[in-house]
């Protein structure tokens, strides 16, 4: 799938989804809305009737035709003109909230004109048990009525919460529909850049194989030539070509299929005791005799260093691929500086080089599984992209942490963390 094709399909799901949210949240704030209004208008409907019945048992007059205040979403204010009878305002409370429908928690308490306070009265639990936890006990008083009381209902939210659960239970759909499209774009990128893999790995496969089959083919050529056996000194040259090509199609094909055994049975690894200052020296010693590799190493090995536990042919392994993907980088006249030290339990190995470096976008790319650095249409860089990753992978088998250092300003940087 092309990358235009994944935009357009991401965009459309970005939309239809905000869309869907949208409208969800506006349908669910609304749904909340007319809840508490529903709900507010019953309560004042229940607290005229109860002002009323007041009235009547007092034998006064109300001081207006509304004496019920809403002071909040879920507190309540009545003025009654006279004094109240707690016994009496309980019975009438739960008469009318009864009658009404009024399935919740709700506490009430009675303005005392002598103190200036606000005298708590009771708690009454919808499902019998009181829930101490939610109880005001100090509701705030209100200025424009001498003789009143106030009832507040501390568990609103859960009610309408309750009576909303259809829509929280949409809405959870709706949050698993999301999930799942992000998990889906995630899995379409994921393919994608796998198959993005696999046709780098293709083409650097094809460029690694197609110049010692070529140089094979020619070599072949020439000494199925009658006259090439009267020159045995181009013989064996040309027998050394082949040889020599055959044997860098042999190591390539090693790589891949080392690869895949490791990804399919996992490593066995024989830990033992090993001189890792020794390793070093083996390994740098065998890149440096190599006239065809043109490498100047130094080296910087600490003396407390010691022995560590290792698969000694892996760890060696580690050190070929770094010292190799150094040269490979570092341009025409590589340098490598390897450094061992110690640091308290752990041992730090650096592998520096003088190349150009690598810019954050790819330090964290350059340990996946094929991954090469991007070098347009020129293949001046021979590999697969498995090296850092085998590394990687060894690492992480042996429990020891690799990372390429951010903080180098020139070249890159290497650094084995050995525990």
């Amino acid at each position: 799938m092309r990358i235009k094709h994944i935009r357009f399909v991401v965009l459309l799901g970005v939309i239809a989804i905000v869309g869907i949210v949208a409208i969800q949240g506006y349908f669910l704030n609304t749904e909340w809305s007319n809840k508490e209004k529903q709900f507010s208008q019953t309560v004042m409907i229940g607290l005229r009737s109860v002002a009323f019945k007041l009235h009547r048992i007092n034998q006064t007059s109300p001081s207006t035709s509304n004496p019920v205040r809403q002071l909040s979403s879920n507190y309540f204010v009545v003025d009654v003109n006279s004094e109240i009878d707690a016994n009496i305002l309980e019975h009438y409370l739960k008469l009318e909230f009864d009658r009404l429908g009024i399935h919740t928690d709700y506490e009430y308490a009675i303005y005392n004109c002598n103190t200036d306070m606000m005298e708590y009265g009771n708690y009454f639990s919808y499902n019998g048990a009181v829930k101490h936890d939610a109880i005001t006990v100090n509701l705030p008083k209100y200025a424009g009525y001498n003789y009143y009381f106030g009832v507040n209902f501390p568990l609103l939210k859960n009610t309408i919460t309750g009576d909303m659960a259809i829509w929280f239970f949409l809405m959870g759909i709706l949050l698993i529909s999301v999930i799942f499209f992000g998990y889906s774009i995630f899995v379409i990128l994921q393919q994608k850049r796998l198959s993005e893999m696999q046709r780098d790995f293709i083409n650097n496969m094809t460029h690694e194989f197609k110049t010692p089959i070529a140089s094979i083919n020619i070599s072949a050529d020439v000494i199925s030539n009658p006259d090439t056996i009267k020159e045995p000194a181009r013989l064996l040259t040309y027998g050394s070509v082949i040889k020599q090509e055959i044997n860098r199609l042999n190591d390539q094909v090693d790589k891949v299929l080392q690869i895949a055994r490791i990804e399919k049975s996992g490593f066995h690894l024989r830990k033992e005791k090993v001189d890792l200052n020794a390793i070093i020296r083996k390994v740098v010693d065998s890149n440096t005799t190599d006239t065809s590799r043109k490498i100047s190493v130094s080296t910087s090995l600490g003396d407390d260093v010691g022995e560590v536990m290792a698969d000694k042919l892996h760890l060696t392994n580690i050190f070929h691929n770094l010292l190799d993907n150094a040269s490979k980088y570092a341009g025409e006249h590589p340098e490598v500086k390897i450094e061992t030290r110690r640091e308290g339990n752990r041992i730090l190995v650096l592998f520096s080089d003088n190349g150009p470096g690598i810019s954050k976008t790819h330090q964290k790319k350059v340990f996946r599984k094929f991954y090469r650095i991007p070098t347009d249409n020129i293949h001046d860089v021979k590999g697969f992209g498995l090296g850092l990753f085998y590394v990687k992978s060894i690492c992480e088998a042996h429990h020891w942490k690799i990372w390429l250092d951010p903080s180098t300003s020139k070249g890159a940087t290497f650094i084995l963390e050995l525990t």
